[in-house]
């Protein structure tokens, strides 16, 4: 039991994480609920899709994360047209030693801002399959390692508008989690609108020996049996749900498992209870399910089905650690 996360150790951790998420809500005006869960990915090691319609500030999120840490950061613009070596780099001739070098893409960063991400085609979207999941890059033949921490913050317009690309199912598995930003309410747009929330640079909060700290005390939060046994049922019925063809894969459980540490963790917990997983499930698993052609046909949504899900399952009843 040493290794399971101490009432001071999490309230240490906590402190910083809650710190973090008020300095990025110092450029995202009364979008605090979506920012704790944006630094909830980060600290889970996963990767975030953000899912919105234009103008409502995705880009100034993923921005804000990176400069509040203050790492290597990098933005990919996708287009129709974008390559799949313009995104994990590419081979250059070098004269002097008349051999071929290779020039490291926009994705050796920590954080990378992929804006847009449905604009590409698949194939290029395809280029950061494995990135994503094995944090390296292998190119004729040999493999290069990326920095850590990595973590891709993925903005995508709905793929209704035109010149989207749906996101393959693959690509979709490697997000820990999907959000969406919404509108400001009347008094927050006022506000953008009289200029009294210009977006400013954010300094640091955070340094890189603190975010592997907050992590590695993410992953000793303790977690019951009767808490692994919930997320296993609710994974069960997406795979046995009639609307669903493709349910929960073990990496999307394994996303939940992670994620409600790490929810623990910043409310000031050192152990997850079933209603940080039951509060967890939608964002880390609507955008896995693929529904069967019947039920698309049937206007049938993915928030809808997941939330039949979560109430198939009976919630456990854990007793405080």
């Amino acid at each position: 039991m040493d290794n399971i996360a101490t009432q001071e150790t999490t309230k240490q951790a906590g402190e910083l994480f809650n710190s973090l998420v008020n300095n990025i809500a110092v450029n995202i005006k009364g979008k605090n609920p979506v920012i704790h869960l944006c630094c909830v990915c980060l600290f889970a090691g996963g990767h975030l899709l953000i899912e919105d319609v234009p103008g409502v500030g995705k880009t100034t999120l993923a921005k804000s994360i990176a400069e509040s840490l203050g790492l290597v950061q990098s933005r990919i613009q996708f287009t129709p047209d974008l390559l799949p070596g313009d995104v994990i780099g590419t081979s250059i001739y070098n004269q002097e030693n008349n051999s071929f070098e290779f020039r490291p893409g926009p994705v050796f960063a920590n954080i990378l801002l992929a804006d847009e991400i449905n604009r590409a085609s698949p194939k290029t979207q395809s280029a950061l399959l494995e990135s994503m999941e094995e944090r390296n890059v292998t190119y004729d033949g040999k493999t290069h390692k990326l920095p850590n921490p990595h973590m891709v913050i993925a903005t995508q317009n709905p793929i209704e508008i035109g010149g989207t690309y749906p996101l393959p199912e693959s690509q979709l598995d490697r997000f820990m989690m999907s959000l969406s930003m919404g509108y400001p309410s009347a008094q927050d747009e006022a506000a953008i609108l009289q200029g009294s929330s210009t977006k400013q640079k954010l300094s640091p909060i955070i340094s890189q020996d603190e975010l592997f700290m907050i992590q590695n005390v993410a992953k000793s939060i303790y977690v019951a049996d009767i808490v692994v046994e919930y997320i296993i049922g609710l994974s069960h019925q997406t795979r046995i749900n009639s609307n669903i063809s493709l349910g929960v894969s073990p990496r999307g459980s394994l996303a939940l498992y992670r994620a409600a540490q790490v929810l623990a963790l910043s409310l000031g917990r050192h152990y997850v209870i079933p209603d940080d997983v039951k509060s967890l499930a939608p964002k880390t698993w609507e955008h896995r399910l693929i529904l069967t052609s019947r039920a698309k046909l049937e206007g049938v949504k993915n928030i809808d089905v997941m939330q039949n899900v979560v109430n198939s399952v009976e919630i456990p009843t854990l007793k405080e650690v």
